[in-house]
């Protein structure tokens, strides 16, 4: 199991059940690396850089990010309670993220105002997260579960919803061009209307 010191660079290097709780991280680069059931839980990773990194089985609830850079970084099984992503460093010229989430819990987590386009997000858990004026074109939201998730402003552009359930989305206060949802998940655009549907 590898440490992890501030002002250093690790590049595909792993890190296997490590545990960082309460502990702040500082200007560290991360190149290629994949972090396996660690606990990041009320940590502090600040001005650091991760790359083309993978977060497996990880603790990464009430994480700070403050000026942290994340690029082709992907979180799959984590528990992510509490991010707010806003404090993140998010270039200009970085127009994609390219975040990918897969199987996690992201509740309460704040994405607003963020440029998040073809970002993914597969069978996650996303209760209380805030997207509202988030860029979230042609992103992939596939089974998840958004009950409570706020959307307002946001643009959902070629998104595909199919399999998630439990939004709200305003179609008259969102961009929804093009984007997909399961039949019976469409329904939930038309509560809005005050429509009524004939079966």
């Amino acid at each position: 199991m590898a440490d992890i010191s501030d002002k250093q660079e690790y590049s595909g290097t792993r890190f296997e059940k490590a545990d960082f709780s309460d502990r702040t991280i500082r200007d560290v680069v991360f190149e290629d690396c994949t972090f396996i059931r660690c606990d990041f839980s009320s940590a502090v990773v600040q001005q650091c850089r991760f790359t083309d990194c993978v977060f497996d089985q990880c603790n990464m609830s009430l994480l700070a990010v403050p000026e942290t850079q994340f690029s082709g970084t992907e979180f799959t099984g984590t528990k992510m309670i509490g991010i707010d992503w806003t404090k993140a460093y998010w270039p200009t010229f970085d127009f994609y993220s390219q975040l990918v989430f897969k199987a996690c819990i992201l509740d309460s987590n704040n994405f607003f105002d963020l440029r998040l386009h073809e970002s993914h997000f597969e069978s996650c858990r996303i209760h209380n997260a805030d997207f509202r004026q988030t860029e979230l074109n042609k992103s992939v939201i596939q089974d998840c579960d958004l009950t409570d998730t706020l959307f307002m402003h946001t643009n959902l552009e070629g998104a595909d919803f199919t399999g998630s359930h439990s939004f709200y989305i305003d179609v008259r206060e969102n961009k929804t061009a093009k984007a997909t949802f399961s039949a019976y998940e469409a329904l939930n655009l038309l509560r809005v209307l005050d429509i009524r549907l004939a079966d």
